[in-house]
Parts: C-alpha cells; sequence; structure tokens
C-alpha cells in the first residue's frame, strides 16, 4: 500500500481538527506497551501471512509508523496491525508510531480503510470491507469511494461479487478466478450455471473474453428455451380456441409467422368467423 493511496483515505476519514494528531511526527514506543486493536477486521490467516514483511523490516525496520491511541496502561492500536505483528517476530523492541485520539467507531473504520487500500487484498475480503463500511456506518457507495481513494462505480462493481453463491466467493478469494471472471459470472440468471462455469474457469484456465462469451450464449440459449415454451403454450391455446392443428414458427429478429390448418371452404369460415368473433 502506498503513502500516498493510505494518506489520501486517512484525510477523507478524520476531522480538521484531528488531522495534525495523524500525520504528527511518531515517536518510539515499546512494542510490549502496544495492544492489538480490537475491532481488527482482518482474518487470522491473512495476518499471519507477514513472513516476507518481517525479512523487510528485519533488513530495513519499520519505514511506516503505526497509528495509536493513548490507553491507561499502555497504547492500543489504530492502524497497522500487520507492521505490529511483523515487529515482533522481527525481534525489535521498539516501533515508531504516532499516537492519536479515537473512537471505537473510527477505529473500526479506519482499520477497514487500511485493509481496502491494500494492494494485495482478494476481491470478496474488499467487497466485504465496502458492506461493513456501508452497514456500520451508513456509508453510500460515493462516500465509501472518497474515503478510499476508488471510483464509486469501482465500489458498486465489488458489492456486486457479494451476490455470487459461496463457492464460487471462494474461487475467487483463493485467486483462482479474477474479478473479471466473476463479473461476467453475475450475468448468469443461474446459480448452478455460475458455479458450473466457476469450477470449469478454475479447471481449464479460461481467459475472461472466453467466459463472456460463454455467459451471453448460455444467456441466448436460456431466453430461446424460453421464448419456446411461451410460444408452445400460445399454440396450444389457439389450436384449442379453433378447433384445428395451428403451427407457430420461433420468431427470427423479431419476426415469425402463424400456419393455421383447415379442411375446405366451410372450415375456413368457421375458423375465420372465430377470429372476427374473438377480436
Amino acid at each position: 500500500m502506498s503513502r500516498q493511496a493510505l494518506g489520501k483515505g486517512i484525510r477523507a476519514i478524520i476531522p480538521e481538527q484531528t488531522r495534525q494528531e495523524l500525520e504528527g511526527e511518531a515517536r518510539l514506543l515499546r512494542l510490549d506497551e502496544v495492544r492489538p486493536n480490537p475491532f481488527q477486521p482482518r482474518g487470522q490467516a491473512e495476518l499471519e501471512d507477514i513472513g516476507e514483511l518481517v525479512e523487510s523490516i528485519r533488513e530495513k525496520g519499520v519505514l511506516q509508523p503505526v497509528v495509536v491511541r493513548r490507553r491507561r496502561d499502555g497504547y492500543e492500536l489504530v492502524m497497522g496491525e500487520r507492521r505490529l505483528r511483523a515487529a515482533r517476530q522481527a525481534g525489535l523492541e521498539n516501533i515508531p508510531a504516532v499516537v492519536r485520539r479515537a473512537t471505537d467507531a473510527e477505529m473500526l473504520e479506519l482499520a477497514l480503510v487500511e485493509n481496502v487500500q491494500r494492494r494485495d487484498l482478494n476481491p470478496i475480503d474488499e467487497a466485504l470491507a465496502y458492506r461493513r463500511l456501508a452497514d456500520e456506518f451508513k456509508l453510500t457507495h460515493e462516500e465509501i469511494a472518497r474515503k478510499v481513494g476508488k471510483d464509486r462505480s469501482t465500489v458498486s462493481n465489488a458489492l456486486r461479487l457479494l451476490a455470487l453463491p459461496y463457492k464460487v466467493r471462494d474461487l475467487l478469494a483463493a485467486g483462482r478466478l479474477t474479478a473479471g471472471h466473476a463479473r461476467a459470472l453475475i450475468g448468469l440468471a443461474s446459480r448452478r450455471d455460475q458455479v458450473a462455469l466457476a469450477e470449469r474457469i478454475a479447471a481449464d484456465g479460461l481467459s475472461v473474453r472466453a467466459v463472456e462469451r460463454l455467459c451471453s450464449g448460455t444467456r441466448t440459449k436460456r431466453k430461446q428455451a424460453e421464448t419456446d415454451v411461451h410460444l408452445r403454450e400460445l399454440q396450444d391455446l389457439l389450436q384449442e380456441r379453433l378447433g384445428t392443428r395451428v403451427r407457430i414458427a420461433s420468431p427470427a429478429r423479431g419476426a415469425g409467422r402463424v400456419v393455421i390448418v383447415f379442411h375446405g371452404h366451410e372450415d375456413l369460415e368457421r375458423i375465420f368467423r372465430l377470429i372476427r368473433g374473438a377480436g
């Protein structure tokens, strides 16, 4: 996560009067003085995947200060959970930190924003963070976009991924599907089709474009099948009403034809009277 992106998100959330506290000079705090953020939304497995960060801190130290709030018996982390854990694993005794005031609600909001702005966050975790910002802080998509420094359409498209079946979401979170694949799958009305195609993507490595073509073809076939059923129902109703065989040809480009079979001149007049009477 870049400093520029993180700064933009922080500036969007923190009121003007408290901004200087967050952007002020860092101080060194003993690691044993800093407790983890009790509102940390990141999963345990993700927090444990910090091997590369530990090595980087051993070599270069903690380059970006964490943010903490003061408590009676020390400090509580606001932002920087992975850096805090990695510093401990690296054997450091101190960590650079900026001390600021923060309510419990701000701690959760800041932690969510920090997570979203990480470049390696998978699409499902990103979408879940957006949903928490929307549900717990009553933020609109536009407001969320401003806070995390992204376009509103990015936020809206991410949240749409949460409508997919859990099997598809798991494949996406595991990196076996891309967000582009998932957006194409959303267009399928059948959840069973979504899961089946997602598993095929994961197994065969289909490109996004190939998946878009498959989804388009599936939608076309289903629409045609629905149309055929409707036409058969109309055909049966006409046959019953007219007392003769009727065939409705499947429309092409919006056009089609109705074939009514009659047996002699009198039968044709009978059918004509029925049609006229129906009008």
